[in-house]
């Protein structure tokens, strides 16, 4: 598994890139360990972190939110215990939760209780 994290690489940024790319929000954010993509976590509409892993073959994550440093290893399904990795080792602390402020709609939390499993 020495190649799932890379500790080396930065982040890709403060927000997840697909969400980004299309103004939409997130719930929390994830950070791959192998190259540093930034995704939305599971409880996220549009779930990118999962979607990278898939994609990328890269099984290996970490919270990319202030306060927690935990990984975790897609392809078995528990935690897992990863090295320090390159900084920032969070999104701003500013940044809202769910996020981007800005962009998140009022009725946040009944999108996430009505989407599709």
């Amino acid at each position: 598994m020495s190649d799932a994290i890379d500790p080396a690489v930065p982040p890709s940024g403060t927000g997840c890139v697909e969400c980004d790319e299309v103004s939409g929000w997130w719930v929390h954010l994830r950070r791959c360990a192998a190259c540093g993509h930034i995704g939305c976590c599971d409880d996220s509409l549009a779930r990118h972190a999962a979607a990278h892993w898939r994609a990328s073959g890269h099984p290996i994550i970490r919270s990319f939110e202030p306060g927690e440093d935990w990984f975790w290893n897609y392809q078995t399904n528990e935690y897992y215990d990863g090295p320090e990795l390159a900084e920032p080792q969070n999104h701003p602390d500013d940044q809202s939760v769910p996020g981007p402020q800005e962009r998140v709609p009022g009725d946040w939390m009944a999108q996430l209780q009505h989407r599709s499993d």
